[in-house]
């Protein structure tokens, strides 16, 4: 018999990646890594990701609270709690919070290898070790490349 699986507001296993806490909701062993899951909350003022773009999976975001600003290229778009974004295979994309309250999103991914990316730069920031070279060095490991050549 399949049964479900209760991931409580108190459970699930946490990653902490510079300021940026990161709750692991589904990591893909409960469903055959078809899809994964985590819930990031973003501290007032966090710088953006770097520009990236995914080669195989396909991320949403569901912001439910706070603001979280995207951005695709020179464009940026504001996403508010409510607000679902959805980030397809080859999109260029980062994100960011801008603001002055704390940001939190549900995020998944498809497939759900992806969890294991946030993983690695857990420990890299727990060794001191969290860079933006450091990071695009990470995301080549789960076919995720800079969206922009990378600075001096």
């Amino acid at each position: 018999m399949v049964g479900i699986t209760l991931v409580s507001r108190e459970t699930g296993e946490v990653l902490q990646v510079g300021p940026v806490r990161i709750r692991v909701l589904e990591d893909g062993s409960r469903t055959d890594n078809r899809i994964g899951a985590v819930e990031v909350t973003v501290p007032a003022r966090t710088a953006p990701t770097p520009p990236h773009v995914h080669r195989m999976h396909d991320e949403t975001f569901l912001v439910t609270s706070g603001v979280v600003h995207f951005t695709v290229g020179d464009a940026n778009q504001a996403a508010r709690a409510g607000d679902y974004v959805v980030v397809p295979v080859g999109a260029p994309h980062s994100f960011a919070n801008a603001t002055d309250e704390t940001a939190v999103f549900f995020n998944s991914f498809t497939p759900a290898y992806y969890v294991n990316y946030f993983r690695d730069l857990a420990k890299l920031s727990a060794a001191g070790g969290l860079s933006r070279d450091r990071i695009l060095q990470v995301m080549t490991r789960y076919a995720t490349e800079p969206a922009e050549p990378a600075g001096p």
